[in-house]
């Protein structure tokens, strides 16, 4: 994506798409802004962090034919245990209500999985951070604190 490219509309189709080698670098281009860098680790790291987690499962976020964002979950469906790992949105493209698409087609996702009562993510509790976009979408925090981070649930 080119700085100059239009920016998709509002009304653009929010889907999840596999990461292959010739969307790679485009998903690696994607980026918050700088005050932000302080809540999600860049593309590159989760996406290596990924190929060494059997049960990581990411996608890019589109909005029609643009990369705007990736998310990246911890998917135990064995134990059965369902963690937003990684969720960004390119500062691009925030605000345009594709995150808020993007993540409801993830809880989709995530309530088809096998004995899914539960979604689970955390964030850096500091000014900016994520907290009220997850609390609009239904997440409520535990009280729970992992690494520093304080831990969200959305009941399935």
């Amino acid at each position: 994506m080119n700085p100059q490219d239009p920016i998709p509309s509002r009304n653009a189709v929010v889907s999840l798409r596999e990461v292959t080698a010739d969307t790679l670098r485009s998903i690696l281009r994607l980026k918050v802004s700088p005050q932000q860098e302080q809540f999600v680790a860049d593309n590159a790291t989760s996406i290596a962090q990924a190929h060494f987690e059997p049960k990581a499962w990411f996608r890019a976020i589109y909005a029609d034919e643009t990369p705007v964002g990736f998310v990246m979950l911890y998917d135990d469906t064995e134990k059965p245990e369902y963690f937003l790992w990684r969720y960004m949105i390119d500062s691009r493209y925030q605000g345009l209500g594709f995150g808020r698409q993007a993540l409801l087609q993830v809880i989709d996702i995530v309530r088809g999985r096998p004995g899914a009562t539960e979604m689970l993510l955390s964030y850096v509790p500091a000014e900016g951070s994520p907290e009220p976009f997850y609390a609009g979408l239904g997440f409520i925090n535990t009280g729970d604190v992992e690494d520093g981070e304080n831990v969200m649930r959305l009941e399935l």
